[in-house]
């Protein structure tokens, strides 16, 4: 297998890098925090600019037409420099949402905008009591005539602080975890019915829990089919797993790179402490494991592509347990080797440690994607489917 890249996929990855390099800091990650600011409108334009809010998107709409391999790409970097940024939540989710399971109509709607930057989306599935399990959806969607009602909850919605509109799985028939009964519906934000309350998550990002009270939409905010969402849900949560694999790839490779910086300039005994025979062990063996989880990460965004569900989920489970549970070996690694200094808030390691834990977690820790291998069966079927912004309260 050849695992070189093209020419556009190679200049896809260095537009990428040295756009960050040059104008995504740490400072200016740490003043978005601080100030409770869920991304940089600058930023965001300039991604639009690049074109890297189309990648996966088809020259239809105006995208550039990748594929996983090419999202994978553009994760890295993300990860590298910490982005903060609501890529994974507009374009990778809520965006593979609409661009899956969407009517063309409304393909032509919001892909577009979501390209142009002037659209951000987030996914609201998860609920407080479902924990990593897609199924257990208890938010209900009633019929009203020819309106759906929508009442329920959903937690740890990323990036909704900032979504001018929310992709809602809510059950129109069956009981909690049937596999059929599932719809997914648009809901704007600024609906008078719709309340929540955003929050800071340790990793510096920022999350909304959203409560839905007699929320009213039309039958043409119905994305997919009525009551078969499951299946492309699952697909599309296979491809945002596969995305943060790639995130973490990047996050872990850049750790790296500043514990192996600190070892040459941090002097003990007179002499810079990467002379020292024990921790240059210590850093061979983690660069071996960042490789690992980089050829992992390949795996699974190369099997987004195939036409075989099976292959595709147990490729991109393997990659999730793997790269979560080395994620943290990394991250520990890489404090201990810069010592009191790893644990303050003014070394960047520590935040990227952050970063890696929070993307162990999402989705299914390690731990859960072990459990999930281990229920795998080769009967899987294919998937097929038929086609100005609220305030929220901070604290």
């Amino acid at each position: 297998m050849d695992f070189s890249l093209s020419e556009e996929q190679k200049l896809l990855k260095d537009s990428v890098g040295r756009f960050l390099e040059k104008n995504y800091s740490m400072e200016l990650r740490q003043s978005m925090v601080n100030d409770r600011q869920a991304m940089s409108g600058a930023v965001w334009e300039s991604f639009a600019e690049l074109g890297l809010l189309g990648v996966p998107f088809s020259e239809k709409y105006g995208g550039f037409g990748g594929g996983g391999i090419e999202a994978m790409l553009v994760m890295e970097e993300i990860g590298k420099n910490l982005v903060i940024e609501p890529y994974l939540s507009t374009v990778i989710l809520a965006g593979g949402l609409v661009n899956l399971g969407g009517a063309d109509w409304q393909k032509q709607i919001i892909i577009p905008g979501i390209i142009d930057g002037s659209m951000l989306l987030s996914f609201a599935h998860m609920e407080a009591d479902s924990r990593f399990s897609l199924g257990d959806v208890r938010t209900t969607a009633k019929l009203d005539g020819s309106n759906w009602v929508l009442e329920g909850q959903k937690s740890m919605v990323l990036h909704g602080p900032v979504a001018e509109k929310l992709i809602v799985s809510a059950r129109t028939s069956g009981d909690s975890n049937d596999e059929k009964g599932v719809t997914l519906f648009i809901v704007e934000c600024d609906d008078e019915n719709l309340g929540g309350h955003e929050y800071p998550l340790f990793d510096g990002t920022r999350a909304l829990d959203v409560q839905f009270k007699g929320v009213r939409v039309g039958p043409e905010s119905v994305i997919g089919q009525l009551g078969n969402a499951m299946p492309l849900i699952e697909e599309v949560v296979d491809y945002a797993m596969a995305a943060v694999c790639a995130e973490a790839v990047g996050v872990m490779e850049r750790t790296h790179q500043m514990t192996l910086e600190y070892l040459k300039t941090r002097e003990q005994f007179g002499v810079p402490i990467a002379r020292f025979q024990a921790l240059q062990h210590r850093a061979v063996d983690m660069f071996i494991k960042v490789e690992q989880a980089r050829s992992m990460a390949i795996l699974a965004s190369g099997s987004l592509d195939s036409d075989d569900s099976f292959d595709r989920r147990r490729s991109v489970i393997a990659a999730k347990e793997y790269i979560g549970r080395v994620g943290r070996e990394v991250g520990q690694e890489a404090v201990q080797l810069h010592g009191g200094m790893g644990m303050t808030q003014e070394m960047a390691v520590g935040h990227y440690f952050k970063r890696l834990e929070a993307i162990d977690i999402m989705f299914g820790n390690s731990s859960h994607q072990r459990a999930q291998f281990a229920k795998l069966k080769e009967s899987v079927a294919p998937t097929e489917y038929v086609q100005p912004r609220k305030k929220w309260k901070q604290i």
